[in-house]
This record gives C-alpha cells, structure tokens and sequence, in this order.
C-alpha cells in the first residue's frame, strides 16, 4: 500500500477529548497540504454537514489544556479557538475539500480511526477473558495476573487522553 503520510504520523494526530476521538483542523489542513482557514472556510460553507457530533469547536480552557499538554509554545498566534473533527466529521471533509489528495488523506485517516477501534475492542476483549481466567483461578495465578495488567497499560508517555469534562445537553 502506497502511503503518502505514515500510518503512526496520523496516530499521533488524534487525541481524546470530551470522551471522543478527534483531529484539530491545524493537523488536517496540514494533512490535507490546505492552510487551517481554507479548510475552516469550507467547513463553514457546508456548516449543514457537520452536526455537533461531527464537528465542536475547543472552548478557551479545552485549548489551553491542550497546548499544556505539548508543553510548547508551538502554537503561535492563533487568533480563533481551533474546531476538531471526530471521525464523522473527518470523513464529512471528504466531501468539502474534493482535491486527490484530500481524497487520498482521507483514506488513509479512516483506515487509522479504523485500526485504532479494532485495537481497543481487541484490548477490551482480552481484559474481559483474563477477568474471567482470574476469577477462575483466583489466588493461585494472582501474581501472574498482575503482571499482565501491567504489561497491558500503555506506557505513560504514549497515553494522549486529555481530561475535559463532558458538557451536559
């Protein structure tokens, strides 16, 4: 497969906040080779295609807990609180920016948001069989048990949730 951007590149791309998946508009527009606001003005000319659950934009302390987390100054002057995607929303870009290689980006970030739940639900079906190994063979394995938890818990350092508060409504 003919990759233009690497798989891991996009990984890194998606972050956790208010419980979902999602990309900011600076690393699509990037992905896509558009500026932010060329990609937030087509955003706004098909506003209809992108419901909440598509598409919210940051508010003022999601953002600055965002920049804390890359814990640089790496994000110049930005004037307008960024807008974020969630896999809908990124597959809704398609749509509105209809270069090849807006297509062929596209592709590729679905392919990952795709590998990433296949990962998770891969993840939270071995966590339910050991579950059920442990309560089976409690106490005699509990040490092994452990250590497989352990080894099971991504490494701090990878971990990219961010902890917002979910909205209510």
């Amino acid at each position: 497969m003919n990759e233009i951007i690497p798989q891991d590149v996009i990984e890194q791309k998606i972050f956790l906040i208010k419980g979902q998946k999602v990309m900011l508009d600076r690393d699509l527009a990037v992905l896509y080779g558009v500026e932010t606001k060329i990609l937030n003005k087509a955003v706004r000319r098909n506003i209809e295609r992108f419901p909440r659950d598509f598409m919210f934009q940051l508010t003022k302390d999601e953002f600055d807990n965002l920049k804390f987390q890359f814990g640089t100054s790496s994000w110049g002057g930005t004037r307008k609180l960024p807008l974020v995607f969630t896999e809908n929303g990124v597959a809704m870009l398609s749509s509105v920016l209809n270069s090849k290689r807006a297509i062929q980006v596209n592709i590729q970030i679905m392919r990952t948001f795709t590998k990433i739940r296949t990962m998770l639900a891969s993840n939270a079906q071995l966590a339910r069989k050991l579950k059920a190994l442990e309560k089976k063979y409690d106490e005699q394995f509990a040490v092994v048990f452990e250590a497989i938890y352990k080894l099971m818990a991504p490494p701090e350092k990878e971990q990219r949730k961010i902890g917002f508060k979910r909205e209510k409504g």
